[in-house]
C-alpha cells in the first residue's frame, strides 16, 4: 500500500480527505499512549501546500501563541510533507488551538512571496513532553533560553538574546501582538488604528479574545515601522 501510493499521482483518499500512508516506527499498537483522537498537551501539524523552508519556526510560534504559552516546537519531514510537534502547557490550551486552527490556512501576509497558501492539519500527538536539545531553526525549547544553539544548524537563526529577566527576547517581526488590560472603555480597530499609525502605515489590524482579555494583531509594511 505505501509503494502503490508513494508512486501513484493520486493521492490516497477516504470520503474525499487526502489520506498520508506511511511507516511507523512502532512494532506494536499499545494503550500506554495516548492517540490522535485523545486529547493531549501536544498538537501534530501537518502543512500542507508549502516546502519545508516555506514556514520559518517564528511564524508557527507566532500563530499559535495566539492560543496559550507554547513551550516547544520541533518540525520535521516525513511522507506526509513538513510536520511540527507544538507544546502547550496543558490539554485544554492545545483542544483550543486544534479547534481553532485545524483546516484553517496561516494568513497569506506571513508567508513567504512565493507561497500562496498553507493549510493546517492538525491532531493530537502522542508525546506529553518533547525533548529539545538544541535551539535551531528547527526547534526551540521556550521555557530554556540557556539551551545552547546547534552549530550545524545555525541558518535561519541567531544565538538567544536574553532580557534583563533572563528571558528570551521575541525575534522582530512586521507583525506586532498587542495584548489590551484593564480596558476602561471599549476599544476598537478604528482606535488602534489611530494608536499605531503614530509610528507608521498600519497595513491589517485583528482583534481577538483570549482568556477572557483582548488582544490584537498589528502589522505594518516591515519590521523598521514597528514601534
Amino acid at each position: 500500500m505505501v509503494s502503490y501510493y508513494a508512486s501513484s499521482s493520486e493521492p490516497a483518499q477516504v470520503r474525499g480527505k487526502t489520506v498520508y500512508i506511511q511507516y511507523s516506527n512502532r512494532q506494536e499498537i499499545t494503550n500506554n499512549k495516548g492517540t490522535g483522537d485523545s486529547s493531549g498537551n501536544v498538537l501534530l501539524v501537518t502543512f500542507e501546500g508549502v516546502q519545508p523552508n516555506d514556514v520559518s519556526i517564528d511564524v508557527i510560534h507566532l500563530v499559535f501563541s495566539a492560543f496559550g504559552f507554547v513551550h516547544k516546537i520541533a518540525t520535521f519531514e516525513k511522507a506526509a510533507g513538513f510536520q511540527a510537534l507544538i507544546q502547550y502547557t496543558d490539554a485544554p490550551t492545545a483542544l483550543e488551538a486544534k479547534n481553532s486552527l485545524d483546516g484553517r490556512s496561516i494568513p497569506r501576509y506571513l508567508l513567504a512571496e512565493h507561497v500562496s497558501i498553507c493549510h493546517l492539519r492538525i491532531t493530537f500527538s502522542a508525546h506529553k513532553d518533547l525533548n529539545i536539545k538544541f535551539q535551531s531553526h528547527r526547534s526551540r525549547d521556550y521555557t530554556n533560553p540557556y539551551l545552547p544553539v546547534n552549530p550545524t544548524a545555525i541558518e535561519g537563526i541567531t544565538q538567544p538574546i536574553l532580557g534583563s529577566d533572563g528571558k528570551i527576547k521575541e525575534p522582530e517581526s512586521n507583525v506586532l501582538l498587542a495584548s489590551i488590560e484593564n480596558m476602561q472603555y471599549a476599544v476598537g480597530v478604528d482606535v488602534l488604528h489611530t494608536v499605531f499609525s503614530s509610528f507608521g502605515a498600519v497595513r491589517k489590524i485583528a482583534m481577538f479574545e483570549k482568556n477572557g482579555g483582548m488582544q490584537a494583531l498589528i502589522q505594518y509594511p516591515e519590521r523598521s515601522w514597528s514601534p
